[in-house]
């Protein structure tokens, strides 16, 4: 399994956040998190069969509070709480677009993310998630055994295509084995579901 991470731009607006910090509410951002069926700038495609599975399996991590990310692609498949930065609080499907809400927590790199915020500097929203890929000419197909890990904010490049992350790395250890039993439970419904469902 290799560890794979995709990019997009979140949009806030500075009167947004100075207003949130004025009245000590949380920092709020939103946008695209994720486009299925489509190549993106990595060259991969995720079928929306695929992301739909995971983004109904990533629901119960949201509806819990623990849908965290880090500021920067880490290289591992584990969240490691002391470089949280921010909580996905929703995420919606409209069209093949998966969009959603990020509230920046109050840690050490929520607050860094919090002043490159302040001084409106373009940040974006990265997935990472774990999965086997299949080549389809010059793109890579995204196959059935990925799943999401989380959404990181990340830097944007000034060149189109020119965004660096580490990506594709061999990843040695079942993915599966390091969620809870919960979560395993939950994935094994959903997927008795959507095989009902087909």
């Amino acid at each position: 399994m290799k560890l794979l991470t995709e990019y997009h731009d979140l949009s806030y607006s500075k009167d947004a956040i100075k207003e949130a910090i004025v009245n000590k509410t949380p920092v709020t951002l939103r946008g695209i998190m994720q486009r299925a069926g489509v190549v993106n700038q990595n060259k991969r495609i995720y079928s929306k069969e695929i992301l739909m599975r995971e983004v109904e399996n990533y629901m119960k991590v949201i509806h819990e509070n623990r849908a965290l990310g880090e500021l920067d692609h880490p290289s591992e498949s584990v969240v490691e709480l002391k470089n949280v930065s921010h909580v996905v609080k929703d995420l919606w499907w409209e069209g093949d677009d998966l969009h959603g809400v990020v509230e920046v927590l109050n840690t050490p790199n929520g607050m860094i993310l919090q002043s490159l915020l302040e001084s409106e500097i373009k940040i974006g929203i990265s997935s990472r998630g774990v999965g086997s890929l299949k080549k389809d000419g010059e793109n890579n197909i995204v196959e059935d055994d990925y799943v999401l890990i989380c959404f990181d904010v990340v830097s944007e490049p000034s060149t189109q295509g020119a965004f660096i992350v580490r990506e594709a790395k061999d990843i040695s250890l079942d993915i599966l084995k390091t969620l809870k039993k919960e979560d395993r439970l939950n994935r094994i419904l959903n997927n008795i579901i959507t095989q009902q469902r087909l």
